[in-house]
C-alpha cells in the first residue's frame, strides 16, 4: 500500500513539475494556448485579451504597445510567448533564464506552424493535430465554388470612401484563404507593408467581391448606410450585388479561430455564385 501511495505521489509531483507558468503577450497566441487545452497554465496576459471569457480574468502585464517587464517578473513565468512587437523583451528575459518563444502570425502557414510549435512546447500534439486537420478540411471545402474572381477584404467601417481605406495585402493569411478558394486578391502587390487605398485605388481594383470585416456589431440602419456607400462604387461587386460584411470578432484574429472565418467565407462564396449566374 505504501509503495502504491509513493508511486501515485511521484506521478502527481511529476505532473506539477511539468506544468508551465505561461505569460502570453498576444491575444491571438492566448487563444491558441487555450484551444490546445493549456489555458490553466497561463498566469498572465494582456489588456486586449478577451477570448475565451476565462482569459479576461487573468492578470494583465500591459497592452499591445506597453508591456511591464516588472509585472512579467512578478508572476514568475517559465515561458513567455510573444509576437514581433514584444521582441525587445526577449533578450532581457533570456538573460534571466526565462524561456521565450517568438511567434509569427502573418500567413496561414504561420498560424498553422504556431499551433504546432506551441503544442510541442506544451505537450499538446494530439489536440494540435485535430485543430490543423479541421483547418485544412475547411479550406478544401472552399474549392470549386467560384473561381478566378477578384476579392477585396476590407478592415473597418467606412461611411465615407474619400479617405484612407485599409485592406488585406497579399502577405496576410486572409489572402491565403482567398487563394485556397481558387480566387485572387483584388489588390496586387508584393509589398509587406499594410495596404491603404484611396477612392481611386478602390475603383482600380474592380473587385468582383468585397468582404468588409467590421470592427463592431451594427444596427440595421448603420449597416444600410455602410452598404449604400460601397454600392455606389463603379466596380463589379456593386453590379453583381456581392458586397458582404462580417461583424464577428474572430474575423480578423490570426488564431485557430480562423476556421470560423473560413466557414463564413464559404457562405459568401456560395451566395456570390448564385448572383454571378444572373449575369
Amino acid at each position: 500500500m505504501k509503495i502504491l501511495f509513493l508511486t501515485l505521489f511521484l506521478i502527481f509531483a511529476a505532473q506539477i513539475e511539468a506544468r508551465e507558468r505561461i505569460i502570453v503577450l498576444s491575444p491571438a497566441i492566448n487563444e491558441i494556448v487555450y484551444a490546445l487545452g493549456a489555458g490553466d497554465e497561463i498566469v498572465a496576459n494582456t489588456a486586449y485579451t478577451t477570448y475565451p471569457k476565462e482569459a479576461k480574468k487573468k492578470p494583465k502585464v500591459g497592452n499591445y504597445f506597453s508591456i511591464s517587464f516588472e509585472k512579467i517578473l512578478s508572476y514568475r513565468p517559465t515561458l513567455v510567448l510573444m509576437q514581433k512587437n514584444s521582441l525587445f523583451l526577449k533578450q532581457k528575459l533570456q538573460k534571466l533564464g526565462i524561456k521565450t518563444k517568438f511567434v509569427r502570425l502573418s500567413s496561414l502557414d504561420d498560424i498553422k506552424k504556431a499551433i504546432w510549435d506551441i503544442s510541442l512546447m506544451l505537450h499538446k500534439e494530439k489536440k494540435a493535430k485535430e485543430i490543423l486537420f479541421e483547418i485544412d478540411s475547411k479550406l478544401l471545402e472552399l474549392k470549386n465554388i467560384v473561381e478566378n474572381k477578384k476579392i477585396l477584404i476590407v478592415f473597418g467601417d467606412y461611411y465615407d470612401l474619400g479617405g484612407e481605406i485599409f485592406i488585406a495585402g497579399n502577405n496576410l493569411y486572409l489572402s491565403d484563404i482567398i487563394k485556397a478558394s481558387g480566387n485572387l486578391n483584388a489588390f496586387l502587390s508584393k509589398s509587406e507593408r499594410q495596404p491603404v487605398l484611396s477612392f481611386e485605388g478602390l475603383v482600380a481594383t474592380n473587385a468582383d467581391i468585397v468582404y468588409i470585416l467590421s470592427s463592431k456589431k451594427k444596427s440595421d440602419k448603420e449597416r444600410k448606410r455602410l452598404f449604400a456607400k460601397w454600392r455606389e462604387l463603379p466596380i463589379n461587386a456593386s453590379k453583381f450585388g456581392t458586397i458582404y460584411i462580417n461583424e464577428k470578432k474572430y474575423a480578423s484574429m490570426p488564431s485557430q479561430r480562423v476556421v470560423f472565418f473560413i466557414k463564413d467565407f464559404k457562405k459568401i462564396l456560395e451566395n456570390a455564385k448564385s448572383r454571378f449566374k444572373k449575369f
